[in-house]
């Protein structure tokens, strides 16, 4: 199954500066190891030591969240579309500079 992977950018910086890679896979797990198979330096990024998903690596496949499907078992047709979203942490100000606690 011929699956899209859209690269979020600060990730591009691995993948050549590609933003959407295409992979042949039939899961989601299968998806992940065909991109770093492809993009070695990938893989730190993605996964941790254990060979788990780094838990601030988000993956949507469509427009569903793969936690809350069957993870990197998740079956994939053909012509999907997975998307990586990192997910984003920040401290205790809102864009404004203001602390979140000012009023």
């Amino acid at each position: 199954m011929a699956v899209q992977i859209l690269i979020p950018t600060p990730l591009r910086v691995y993948t050549k500066g590609e933003k959407v890679i295409t992979v042949e896979a039939g899961t989601v797990g299968e998806a992940l190891r065909a991109l770093t198979e492809r993009f070695p330096e990938l893989r730190r990024h993605l996964f941790n030591e254990e060979g788990r998903l780094r838990s601030f690596v988000n993956l949507y496949l469509g427009d569903e969240d793969v936690r809350y499907l069957q993870g990197e078992e998740t079956r994939i047709a053909d012509g999907q579309t997975l998307s990586i979203v990192p997910s984003i942490a920040g401290g205790g100000r809102w864009a404004s500079g203001r602390s979140i606690t000012q009023r």
